[in-house]
């Protein structure tokens, strides 16, 4: 029985392109959800007043929830439709349905959970590309690497994706960001189930459309947001689900170099107000913890960037789900 393919666009202020990304998507897609966002251009009312296929369904929301909140709409629907994939596309005309595929095929054949595009893999297509996005989407790149723990991807505000239903059953969409930084949170909530995420390449395709995303607006709470959930990230795959030598590596070298510090400036402080040198065993006490901290952090991130998910939680719930009794 051939996999159900469910195709998720949330609908905001693209109402000249939605009928041509519509057209676009093949027809080894099953159901195509479109949810209008509550857009001021009535996008919704005119995919149904100009569409007569038979896959198309609009759904409303009732208050603009932001593009996170639409596409999280789109998938509890998908999952109502019991979808096995679910894509996720704009409906500006930047992304290309015809290379749908190339993100259904990875999670079909049981090698990621999801798939997400790369626009950075073909360096000629960044001609097209603003520098400030490349800057900009560098940055972020780290970023999300850092709150995530996928240090293997890159682009991380990509919008064009699929994801398994079993493993979007897992996610607990109702905390998910509603707004621009659910692509990074979803990285986030998909690290904390090791689900395995694979880069797409795929073309940056630039048209007379303008974004809706205010980057200096959002600057400033991207940053705190992914700073606070590394710290969530660490904890939950560190110390709450899972206590390793990585672990130990992170307290003890956070213990050591903190009080190194600390020491440091304390016995400067003090040597200094009685104009006496800092003695040198001091000294050397301060630099070996300094240094053994230092080394032990190192190790903790070495151990964080080569130990990303390989082994996609899709294929282990499948096995799970054959094998158990009843």
């Amino acid at each position: 029985m051939p996999e159900k393919i469910i195709v998720v666009i949330p609908c905001f202020r693209c109402r000249d392109q939605i009928l041509d990304v519509l057209d676009d998507i093949p027809d080894t897609v099953h159901h195509i959800i479109c949810v209008d966002d509550a857009c001021p251009e009535e996008t919704g009312k005119h995919i149904l007043e100009n569409t007569d296929d038979p896959r198309v369904e609009v759904r409303f929301n009732p208050e603009n929830l932001g593009v996170g909140g639409a596409t999280m709409a789109g998938y509890r629907r998908g999952l109502e439709l019991a979808a096995d994939i679910v894509v996720k596309i704009d409906g500006d005309g930047q992304m290309d349905a015809a290379l749908l595929d190339r993100f259904i095929a990875p999670i079909s054949a049981g090698e990621a959970d999801y798939a997400k595009g790369n626009r950075f893999y073909d360096l000629s297509a960044l001609d097209a590309m603003p520098a400030t996005r490349i800057l900009g989407n560098a940055a972020l790149s780290f970023l999300a690497k850092l709150s995530s723990g996928y240090w293997n991807i890159m682009d991380p505000t990509n919008g064009y994706t699929a994801i398994s239903a079993p493993m979007l059953k897992l996610l607990p969409l109702d905390r998910i960001d509603q707004r621009y930084f659910f692509e990074s949170d979803m990285l986030f909530r998909l690290s904390t189930f090791r689900a395995v995420v694979l880069d797409v390449p795929i073309p940056s395709i630039y048209r007379d459309e303008s974004s809706n995303l205010v980057i200096h607006r959002e600057a400033t709470g991207f940053f705190c947001r992914h700073i606070g959930r590394t710290g969530k990230r660490i904890f939950y795959n560190y110390f709450l689900r899972n206590f390793n030598i990585a672990s130990l590596n992170l307290v003890l070298g956070s213990v050591l170099l903190l009080s190194g510090l600390c020491m440091g400036i304390v016995e400067h402080l003090q040597n200094a107000a009685l104009n006496l040198p800092t003695p040198t065993g001091v000294l050397v006490i301060v630099l070996l913890q300094l240094f053994v901290g230092f080394e032990l952090l190192l190790s903790f991130v070495n151990f964080d960037v080569t130990h990303v998910p390989s082994r996609p939680v899709t294929r282990t719930l499948a096995r799970h789900t054959v094998t158990s009794p009843g």
